[in-house]
């Protein structure tokens, strides 16, 4: 059973939100951030039951999973599950599917897997854990591709990460759940003299983030979009796109911005150190106004929705945006609309689903794991 590349991982740092450099907080919304919180609990008491008998969630194939509920019960305001039995087990599970080379996965999505259980052991801020991610940390560099002549950057796809070594292609949810794991990790190498301190090449997954970002200009692919609907927005991978493609009149494909990964474009560019002033931010955010939606994934209709929302909440929050104006002047509170859009989705045991099946969205501990997450950044913001 495979799982797409659009599983997401926790936000631990970026959850406390911080308005525009220019702006003060709002005043909080006492009532609402209570509705929120509510609508945390709900769900994270949906996901304490619905765990196996074994400690993981959904599969024993993909921990990733498991790690994503792990971290959305341990991100709720006064970690009331925190030392429970069903977070003991789940640690344990997680924690047996570690390899001897660092990896921690089953048999397949390696670096997928790795990626986001280190996310997940990250939440539990126990020391007692360190030593397995400063493995997994080296493995999830180890991923990093370089196809062509060493250290040439002679293929669109080098320096990025795809599922697994032997899967010959970089992505860019692959990338971006590896960027994540790897940008939060950082504390742990910084003795450069202990084991397993080895780190990413930035520039090159930089060089990759660009080659996958309809930019025309910077980005010099026969793909490039050309219209501006797409400029500045974001594809899968150098070749090809979730959202399709169109032919233009060169008759070239010219591949489609779309939603959820443009916001993994614009996370990807803030955990590699881009600044929000260089010309490919600002192109990504430029897109991201113009195509603000909380009815769709843009480009997807209801594949990825909730993923789509996730991305979103993480992905402004981490770069400090407090009220997103639109392209057409409209300023929005983005926080109270996404909450409210999932607050007004949550069913009545307390989960969340997505009618759409496309990438596991039908799984519900998954999207209840997605939900919560975007919520409790939310709060943490508010």
């Amino acid at each position: 059973m495979k799982i797409l590349g659009v599983l997401a991982c926790s936000v631990l740092a970026v959850g406390g939100a911080l308005a525009a450099d220019t702006k003060p907080l709002r005043q909080t919304d006492e009532s609402f951030r209570h509705e929120v919180q509510r609508a945390i609990e709900k769900g994270n008491d949906f996901l304490k039951s619905a765990q196996n008998s074994n400690g993981w969630w959904s599969t024993a194939d993909h921990p990733s999973v498991t790690a994503l509920a792990l971290s959305a019960i341990l991100g709720e305001p006064g970690q009331r599950l925190k030392n429970s039995p069903e977070v003991k087990k789940g640690y344990v599970f997680v924690l047996s599917c570690a390899k001897p080379d660092g990896g921690i996965y089953v048999t397949n999505l390696a670096n997928y897997n790795t990626s986001i259980c280190m996310m997940g052991l990250l939440a539990a801020r126990e020391p007692k854990y360190d030593a397995v991610l400063r493995k997994a940390r080296s493995f999830v560099a180890g991923m990093q591709a370089d196809r062509g002549e060493p250290g040439r950057m002679d293929t669109p796809w080098d320096g990025g990460i795809g599922y697994s070594h032997d899967a010959g292609r970089s992505d860019m949810n692959n990338t971006l759940t590896a960027l994540e794991a790897l940008y939060y990790s950082k504390h742990l190498i910084s003795d450069k003299n202990v084991a397993d301190a080895k780190d990413l090449n930035w520039a090159a997954a930089i060089q990759f983030i660009q080659n996958c970002q309809n930019l025309p200009g910077v980005n010099k692919q026969d793909w490039v979009s050309t219209d501006a609907r797409d400029r500045g927005g974001f594809v899968y991978d150098p070749d090809s796109s979730k959202a399709g493609g169109v032919t233009n009149a060169s008759g070239k494909v010219a591949l489609r911005s779309y939603g959820s990964i443009s916001y993994a474009g614009l996370l990807s560019y803030i955990y590699a150190d881009v600044k929000q002033s260089d010309p490919r931010v600002q192109a990504v955010m430029d897109w991201l106004r113009a195509n603000y939606s909380l009815e769709e994934n843009p480009g997807m209709g209801a594949q990825g929705y909730f993923y789509y929302l996730h991305l979103m909440t993480k992905a402004l929050t981490s770069a400090r945006v407090d009220e997103l104006q639109t392209n057409s002047g409209k300023k929005v509170d983005w926080r109270r609309d996404v909450a409210m859009r999932l607050i007004n989705l949550q069913k009545a045991d307390g989960s969340w689903q997505n009618d759409n099946g496309r990438w596991w969205e039908k799984d519900p501990n998954l999207v209840t794991a997605y939900a919560v997450m975007s919520l409790e950044i939310i709060y943490r913001g508010m």
